[in-house]
């Protein structure tokens, strides 16, 4: 065991005198570098094909032309499809109404101004 630690240090010893070349890497090439990444994974999606379909696109046509763009336009493009509204959480919104309305008609009725909730009588 002790002759594994040695040259386990020996090697790290010897890494760390190694010159190293970095650099900054800047924020928008790593932004762009994601982009299309980002997309490619949004296109091969199942239901995003689907989709792509029923509206006549080939798939495979798309794929090309996000292959085309540039690191810059891919990065706008993934940045954009991510602030648009895609219906993702309309549900939670839909839910959050519904949930308003129905506190909202309980303390009415509550209160005695509606008569929508027969269980509220007792409260009263």
């Amino acid at each position: 065991m002790t002759l594994l630690r040695r040259v386990l240090v020996s090697v790290l010893i010897v890494s760390i005198g190694l010159p190293v070349h970095a650099g900054m890497l800047p924020t928008q090439s790593a932004l762009s570098a994601g982009g299309r990444e980002r997309l490619a994974s949004l296109l091969e999606r199942r239901d995003v094909r689907s989709q792509l379909e029923a509206y006549g696109v080939n798939p495979a046509d798309i794929s090309a032309r996000v292959a085309a763009l540039t690191d810059d336009e891919a990065a706008q493009l993934a940045s954009r499809i991510e602030e648009l509204p895609a219906g993702a959480d309309g549900g939670a919104t839909v839910l959050a109404a519904l949930l308003l309305v129905f506190v909202i008609l309980l303390v009415t009725d509550i209160l005695g101004y509606t008569n929508v909730f027969p269980f509220t009588k007792a409260l009263r």
